[in-house]
């Protein structure tokens, strides 16, 4: 998962258009343009900033859709119990009609053709009357963010999450999407800062036996055969017993969660992840209605 920091940044806005640069507090920005280094982000790591003010409440029955109008901008928010809300001091809230808000969602994650165009995004901060900032970034291994603009600095009394509410160490923190609360930093560049909380919004694997994945291997075990050599196991049931989103595309399955995109055809050994192509062993192929995959595509891919 390491970036590589090579090229301008205003080469970067040219390859990936509309993604936005993606340092951003509840309250100001740390550093004039003129400032920023350069590097290139890969667009896996930017996330889309949605910013304005809730102006409408819809709920649905997983659903809530908040109408965020941000000038003549209009929004929407797909939001879920499992959305995280905090406001720009690190408390949890409430989203309510009236609020000036900023979200945030994985660049890369797809996006219905709609209008106004509909998000999902990984946390959405409130603005407060309180002194606080935020940052919702990738950091690297050195704790500094993508565009070398803040360095974090861990404390002691650092509250350090992931995006259950478990507590993490700061070794956790590492090359990852991250939510940093703080209240000041230094003038320096990279400005440097404590936070008082951060939240990573990567998922984390277990750290004892997961009962998920013990399902995982007693479907493998009953349901499975060969091609060429290689056992190929059934697609859906296992992707969405990982928590992956799977829709239909008539020859094949596009898979989501998170940031992460996969879309393989039945016949094709090239698959889609991201932005990106990979290939497989073994073409998906269709058995029994049910498409199968090589199960090296499960193990390095979606555990």
């Amino acid at each position: 998962m390491n970036m590589k920091k090579l090229a301008p940044v205003a080469m970067t806005a040219l390859l990936f258009g509309s993604a936005m640069v993606p340092v951003a507090s509840a309250n100001e920005q740390h550093a004039t343009e003129a400032e920023v280094p350069q590097i290139q982000i890969d667009p896996v790591h930017i996330f889309n900033n949605t910013r304005g003010t809730v102006e409408d409440v819809r709920v649905g029955e997983n659903i809530t859709y908040y109408t965020v109008k941000d000038g003549e901008q209009i929004n929407v928010l797909e939001m879920t119990k499992d959305t995280l809300v905090f406001d720009n001091t690190g408390k949890k809230v409430d989203l309510q009609k009236g609020d000036k808000v900023i979200a945030y969602t994985f660049a890369n994650k797809p996006q219905k053709y709609i209008y106004p165009p509909q998000f999902n995004p990984e946390v959405v901060i409130v603005e407060s009357e309180e002194v606080g900032f935020v940052e919702v970034d990738y950091f690297f291994e050195d704790l500094t963010n993508t565009y070398d603009m803040l360095k974090l600095n861990i404390g002691n009394e650092t509250e350090l999450l992931n995006a259950k509410s478990e507590k993490v160490e700061a070794k956790d923190l590492t090359e990852k999407h991250l939510v940093v609360f703080y209240t000041a930093s230094t003038k320096s560049i990279p400005a440097q800062t404590t936070p008082s909380k951060v939240i990573v919004l990567d998922d984390y694997p277990a750290t004892t036996t997961n009962p998920v994945n013990e399902e995982i291997d007693k479907i493998i075990t009953s349901d499975s055969y060969e091609v060429a050599g290689t056992k190929m196991v059934p697609l859906r049931i296992i992707a969405e017993k990982l928590g992956f989103k799977v829709d239909s595309t008539g020859k094949g399955a596009i898979l989501t969660k998170g940031n992460m995109s996969y879309t393989l055809t039945r016949g094709e050994t090239t698959f889609g992840y991201n932005k990106a192509l990979r290939t497989l062993k073994v073409a998906p192929t269709l058995k029994d209605t049910k498409t199968y995959v090589p199960v090296e595509f499960v193990e390095e891919y979606l555990k």
